[in-house]
């Protein structure tokens, strides 16, 4: 058991000997669990050949699986046993409970078990007897990942899915939209995706870089594409959150749709999708024709995203230049007619007539901690990634929170101070870095920590530009993060990052299993490299704000 990734709560066990999995194992799924069944069934199954065929009454003996809910567990907890009489027992309380308890057994056979088909005839199919109880820290354990800056194929989100829920990570953000394309289709608005999700070219490397790759890039997820993400998601007790950026970070909108731009300004008909990086000025106009334009793009997104798997809804707010809106006289009479005081509170506006619109239809809005700017929107919450000051602010006024400060937890950012670091970003953050990231920082009320819904790494794909460079920067630090997600960890100082570290040898077996590109321990492959190609790296260890 000391090789498990997240650390569970409490385990137990003896040398009293081990399960077999063989031909004759059944799986004997009660009420609620026909998912974790049907997963069990295609991973273990098709890992080690086995056809893990229901139990019927006429089975003789324990040579089973067993998945079971109990109300009285928490509802993302599970127990899990294992004895050679009785095979194994999984019971959670909830579906999602087992669904975990599950990902542990995955873990308790070995690497050969993340294969998608039997490697050899010397694969173990062994689990020692085990006893386990467990259940999550957080109920927010999340990632982030832009496909915007870079598109992220269907497959490769799918996958991404898989690996989170490998990992126990049970919200997948979905940054969708951005200046440099719009990755979801909206079928009113069709020059969305036929011109904003297409970009004539783009900058290799940090913004300053004088590299270009000349190769137009884009694509998109059509609607069936995206319910088919979120089934996918929902199969694994995964909440997507989609985001759909305003008022800022909207370029590829406004090229697609000029009239959205701040037209008294600049010529927004001259504008095409941006390909570079950074923060762009232009952002769409507080007018009516605005409201409704975004009203029509979240009607669609809300029956994409149905409310009992994507509660919240995610409206971006952050980096929002306010200039276009100084020198636009509809701007400014805008907030004259609303009797707003400034530019930050036009800003609140904007995020506060949506949040009223998402609420008004069971959701519930979150933003960046930008959108505390001007006044927070009441019933809103916050991914705070500025740093821990703007969930402290949201979370002591009585506001949900999401931990994500850039300085900790964004994925993006370089591991290693060497100069083999491909397009290296930012501070440095090791593996240990982030095992040893506490979401809730102990400047927060009692009352107030009780806000902190969780946390989410963060991935921004400005210099990602395949599947493999999203691979090299999310693992192997995804995993510490996840078990600062979800296990009970003591105090930063005082976690045991050597025996992470011990665990982490069984589990790059893991990785490899699953054909994941991480960094090696030792630094990167020599096709891991990007020499000549300019980042930004930052110096010296991170503030802490």
């Amino acid at each position: 058991m000391n090789h498990l990734i997240p650390a569970p709560v409490r385990t137990g066990g003896d040398d009293s000997g081990a399960f077999l999995l063989d031909g004759a194992t059944t799986l004997d799924a009660g009420p609620g669990t026909e998912g974790t069944e049907r997963w069990l069934r295609t991973t273990l199954g098709s890992a080690f050949g086995l056809p893990l065929a229901p139990r019927t009454p006429a089975d003789q003996g324990g040579n089973t699986v067993g998945l079971r809910i109990d109300a009285n567990l928490e509802p993302e907890g599970y127990r899990l046993s294992v004895t050679p009489a009785d095979g194994v027992r999984i019971t959670g309380g909830s579906a999602a409970g087992v669904f975990w308890g599950a990902q542990t057994l995955r873990q308790l056979l070995g690497p050969e078990a993340f294969r998608r088909a039997p490697a050899g005839p010397g694969a173990s199919r062994s689990i020692p007897v085990t006893e386990i109880e467990d259940g999550p820290r957080f109920g927010w354990r999340g990632l982030m990942l832009d496909v915007a800056r870079h598109f992220m194929p269907k497959d490769g989100v799918l996958r991404m899915l898989d690996l989170l829920a490998a990992h126990k990570l049970n919200v997948f953000h979905f940054h969708l939209t951005d200046d440099q394309g719009w990755r979801v289709e909206i079928k009113r608005h069709p020059r969305l995706t036929e011109a904003g999700a297409w970009r004539a070219r783009t900058k290799y490397g940090h913004r300053a870089s004088e590299l270009w790759d000349e190769t137009p890039h884009g694509g998109y997820y059509t609607q069936d594409d995206i319910r088919e993400i979120v089934a996918y998601a929902a199969e694994r007790h995964i909440r997507v959150v989609p985001e759909i950026d305003i008022p800022g970070h909207s370029q590829a909108a406004i090229s697609a749709y000029p009239e959205l731009g701040n037209t008294d300004v600049i010529d927004t008909s001259a504008l095409s999708v941006w390909d570079t990086w950074g923060v762009n000025p232009n952002v769409l106009a507080p007018t009516d024709n605005t409201l409704r334009f975004f009203e029509g793009v979240f009607e669609e997104l809300l029956d994409l995203f149905p409310a009992e798997t994507s509660p919240f809804i995610h409206v971006g707010g952050d980096e929002c230049p306010k200039d276009q809106w100084k020198a636009s006289p509809t701007a400014q009479a805008r907030m004259a007619e609303a009797g707003l005081a400034d530019e930050d509170e036009l800003q609140s506006w904007f995020i506060r007539h949506f949040d009223r619109w998402l609420t008004a239809r069971g959701r519930r809005l979150i933003g960046w901690d930008e959108i505390l700017e001007g006044g927070l929107a009441e019933g809103a919450a916050v991914t705070s990634w500025r740093g821990y000051a703007g969930g402290i602010t949201a979370a002591e006024a009585g506001h949900d929170v999401v931990m994500c400060p850039v300085q900790q937890v964004y994925l993006d950012y370089r591991q290693d101070g060497g100069p083999d670091e491909p397009m290296p970003i930012g501070y440095i953050r090791t593996l240990e870095d982030v095992y040893r990231f506490e979401p809730v920082p102990p400047a927060l009320s009692e009352e107030a920590a009780r806000h902190v819904m969780g946390t989410q790494a963060n991935v921004w794909t400005e210099v990602m530009q395949n599947r493999d460079r999203v691979d090299y920067q999310v693992f192997p630090r995804l995993a510490a993060f996840a078990e600062v997600a979800w296990s009970r960890l003591p105090a930063p100082d005082e976690r045991d990052f050597a025996g992470f570290e011990r665990r982490m040898t069984t589990h790059y077996a893991r990785l490899d299993a699953l054909g994941v590109a991480y960094r090696p321990p030792a630094g990167p492959h020599p096709w891991q490299r990007r020499p000549g190609v300019l980042g930004r790296p930052i110096e010296g260890p991170p503030p802490t704000v």
